[in-house]
């Protein structure tokens, strides 16, 4: 069973004691910081799964701690302990990224509760995440295409393409066994001059020599004579 890794920055060892004693009997790995230095250099060293995070700490604001554990692409779930009641300092928290607020003096058990909720909350979180990604990749027999990096492989080997041929690839591929007029086409690609009807050929000769085995017959992106493209169904 997976252990979480709990963040504590508090510099009154009365408080931050009896938050570690209640974590630990949690099943929870807990590490205790007196500081905003010394909570930076943890940070450094580990992505807690939950910060508990005092506002007033001795060398300066428990808020600059929020800062550096929310950035976009390392955000830390946080749950922010302050002695302050004003309504200005709760928001200025809660715009840094801050998930929940306790204004003490506060019960621990009420403490581990909203823990407890955070992380659940948060696995569901990554479990939506997760199965959007995948909900964002289709297949048309050999040929992958990802959204969520904006690529595609063919029989699992990457290929490169331009910002515009993804875009005419993704599009015949949703609508596989779908025909497409020239004009249909560049209507449902939302063509802002990018692409002309007399370029359109070429891009799709491009698309060929990439994906195809053999271009001149091709299995995937099929030209329907006297009237445009279509994606084959396998």
């Amino acid at each position: 069973m997976e252990r979480h890794r709990i963040l504590v920055v508090e510099d009154e060892p009365q408080i931050s004691d009896v938050i570690a004693g209640y974590l630990v009997r949690e099943g929870m790995i807990v590490e205790v910081r007196p500081s905003v230095a010394e909570a930076l250099l943890a940070l450094d060293g580990f992505t807690p799964d939950i910060l508990i995070l005092d506002v007033t700490l001795p060398d300066g604001s428990g808020l600059d701690v929020l800062r550096a554990a929310s950035l976009p692409d390392a955000h830390v779930p946080t749950i922010v302990l302050t002695a302050r009641v004003e309504e200005a300092d709760r928001v200025v928290g809660l715009e840094l990224g801050a998930d929940d607020y306790v204004t003490k003096p506060f019960s621990p058990r009420e403490l581990v509760a909203r823990v407890r909720a955070l992380l659940r909350r948060t696995s569901e979180e990554a479990t939506r995440s997760a199965k959007d990604k995948l909900a964002r990749r289709i297949h048309v027999g050999d040929l992958e295409i990802d959204y969520t990096f904006h690529e595609i492989k063919m029989g699992g080997r990457p290929i490169g393409l331009t910002a515009t041929e993804f875009k005419i690839i993704a599009l015949l591929a949703e609508n596989a066994g779908e025909v497409f007029t020239r004009a249909h086409l560049l209507d449902r690609l939302g063509d802002e001059g990018e692409i002309f009807e007399r370029t359109l050929d070429r891009h799709i000769n491009n698309l060929r020599k990439k994906i195809e085995k053999d271009p001149r017959n091709p299995e995937y992106i099929v030209t329907v004579y006297g009237v445009g493209y279509k994606m084959r169904k396998p």
